[in-house]
């Protein structure tokens, strides 16, 4: 399988096989006017199978946010065809209108305008809990 290299853009590697298209949601890239490349169940040595995401764009976006869907992915950032930075992503004490609180009561229900504001109350389990309600996050994308 013959797959382009990108040229500016982010490569997020290492993730766990079946969980890249969560990451495209979560994302949002179907929104994105950019190539992206999705490569799923790849032979990994130190994972067994991986899938990989490649955009050919740079992402305006806390990529600290993508430790909540799979702790374990890392992110390459490439400049001009080379990688200029890779990290593996920690989560962020606080994630603003990422992820949506689904309890009915919760104020943000009734003001639109106000932010969906989640602490991490547990970074062992990747618990995170609405601001205002205390509710806990799921993963929803």
């Amino acid at each position: 399988m013959n797959i382009d290299s990108i040229k500016n853009g982010i490569v997020i590697d290492h993730i766990k096989a079946g969980l890249s298209m969560d990451i495209f949601a979560f994302l949002n890239l179907e929104d994105l006017d950019a190539p992206v490349k999705i490569l799923r169940k790849m032979p990994s040595k130190k994972m067994g199978k991986k899938d990989v995401i490649k955009i050919d764009s740079e992402l305006d976006v806390d990529l600290n946010a993508l430790g909540y869907i799979d702790p374990d992915i890392s992110i390459n950032i490439i400049k001009d065809g080379v990688i200029v930075d890779k990290y593996h992503p920690t989560l962020p004490e606080t994630m603003t209108n990422i992820l949506k609180c689904k309890n009915p009561r919760c104020i943000t229900s009734c003001e639109q305008e106000l932010d969906h504001i989640f602490k991490l109350t547990d970074s062992k389990n990747r618990i995170y809990r609405c601001i205002y309600c205390e509710t806990k996050s799921e993963m929803d994308f």
